[in-house]
């Protein structure tokens, strides 16, 4: 992994990220509301299973 590919992903995010705010924001609001509402236990596994997600995405496509 290069610093070209660590850069191309965070643009990717921020491009996603961006699209999200541009198109939905109200829907952003209620997300977030639904998380300050979670108990930390459930946002802390939600992190960790978006994180194993994330990982097996990465290890399907790159190989």
């Amino acid at each position: 992994m290069t610093a070209a590919d660590i850069g191309t992903g965070i643009a990717m995010v921020l491009v996603i990220e961006g699209l999200v705010y541009a198109l939905a924001p109200s829907l952003v609001e209620r997300l977030l509301e639904a998380l300050r509402l979670m108990p930390i236990d459930a946002r802390r596994a939600l992190g960790l299973a978006t994180l194993a997600t994330g990982m097996l995405l990465l290890w399907i496509f790159r190989g």
